[in-house]
């Protein structure tokens, strides 16, 4: 089919079989492997031609909390039930260390060879931000600019066994602002930083050499998505089509800046930490410390474990009960019925959590679990921002 693209160079006719694969997808997918029809529905990315699934496959736990083995299951299974749209990052394993550095693009990679799915997927990766916290990451000297982000990219190529990306996001900004769980912003006028415009360079870069197709950017604030449009507009340079922030019944700080940029500009949110490092599952509460889970192995995690945010869990889990529902299903459900929202990242460690949080898509709340839901926001608004 490739072949059926004459006139391009062979990056150009690989990206160009992939666009025409996501057009052709609709509202539901069908796989040519399996002849498996999905009722999964698609989701415009930004302003592109691609149609990406509304669940995104979360892959950080592969190389830490799963195998490879495990992890190639969990691929198979998304596949097969209508999802297209993978994302990794070169940060990955997590938590981040040296030993497992770049081995979820490692396994990604090592699945699409043995599989030849490279061109049924969207697959995405991220570049990291400054890691001065990543000593193993470029000497801890990573940063947004064109010799970082090229290097990075072409690690990245090799290590997933693919000469493209079809979405490659910045991980984290390259200046001192509000992320990773910082709510409030204090400007500094002594900062080293990279200009945004230096950044978009690069991805431009990347972009003319075939081997990005499009742009996006994670972490981000008001003020950096806006900059990145308007410096595309005015420097012609390459446009962002999504944002990767965290949003769950625990965090709603999207809407508060970032939702009218999302829907206006055509940037929809890959919502990341949907249930909240699974806190919204209700599998924590009462101090229960459930064997292999990632609070229970790692537990400096405390972003989502404060005792406002298990009050704001017990409430929605009897919202859940209420309506027959279960919690971890209800909260990716809302994601989903949000209109600045593109695509829900999940994750799973067992092939129990990932059937059941993929099952959520068929889940549709009324309009009275929904009030009862922004009930619960009004009175504990935000509490793991």
């Amino acid at each position: 089919m490739i072949s059926d693209f004459p006139g391009c160079q062979t990056n150009q006719r690989v990206a160009a079989y992939a666009a025409w694969r996501c057009r052709i997808l609709g509202k539901s997918a069908y796989d040519v492997h399996s002849g498996y029809t999905a009722t999964m529905q698609y989701n415009r990315l930004g302003r592109t031609d691609l149609n990406v699934s509304e669940i995104c496959l979360g892959t950080m736990t592969w190389g830490q909390q799963n195998t490879a083995e495990e992890a190639f299951d969990q691929m198979d299974y998304a596949l097969t039930h209508g999802i297209n749209f993978f994302d990794t990052a070169e940060l990955y394993a997590i938590p981040p260390q040296a030993e497992t550095y770049g081995r979820t693009e490692a396994i990604i990679g090592e699945w699409l060879r043995k599989t030849g799915h490279r061109h049924d997927i969207i697959l995405a990766s991220k570049v990291c931000g400054p890691t001065g916290w990543c000593p193993h990451i470029r000497a801890g000297k990573a940063r947004l600019d064109a010799k970082n982000i090229v290097a990075a990219c072409d690690a990245s190529l090799k290590r997933l066994n693919t000469d493209y990306l079809d979405l490659y996001q910045t991980h984290w900004p390259d200046r001192n602002t509000n992320f990773f769980g910082k709510l409030g912003y204090q400007h500094s006028d002594e900062e080293s930083l990279t200009p945004i415009e230096e950044t978009l360079d690069a991805m431009q870069q990347l972009v003319q050499a075939g081997k990005v197709r499009h742009i996006g950017i994670s972490n981000e604030t008001p003020w950096g998505a806006a900059r990145h449009l308007c410096l595309s507009e005015v420097k012609e340079l390459p446009r962002i089509a999504s944002i990767q922030n965290p949003y769950n019944l625990l965090n709603r700080s999207f809407e508060i800046g970032m939702s009218e940029i999302a829907c206006r500009e055509d940037i929809g949110l890959l919502a990341y930490s949907p249930l909240a490092f699974g806190v919204l599952a209700g599998k924590y509460l009462h101090g229960n410390k459930p064997a292999g889970a990632r609070l229970t192995l790692f537990e400096h995690y405390t972003r989502y474990s404060n005792a406002e945010a298990e009050l704001a869990t017990k409430a929605y889990i009897r919202i859940a009960d209420t309506y027959g529902l279960d919690p971890a299903q209800m909260a990716l459900a809302f994601i989903r019925q949000q209109s600045f929202v593109c695509a829900t990242i999940i994750g799973a460690t067992n092939m129990a959590q990932l059937a059941s949080n993929i099952a959520s898509h068929e889940i549709t709340l009324s309009d009275a679990c929904l009030a009862d839901i922004e009930r619960i926001h009004r009175q504990q608004p935000n509490p793991c921002p």
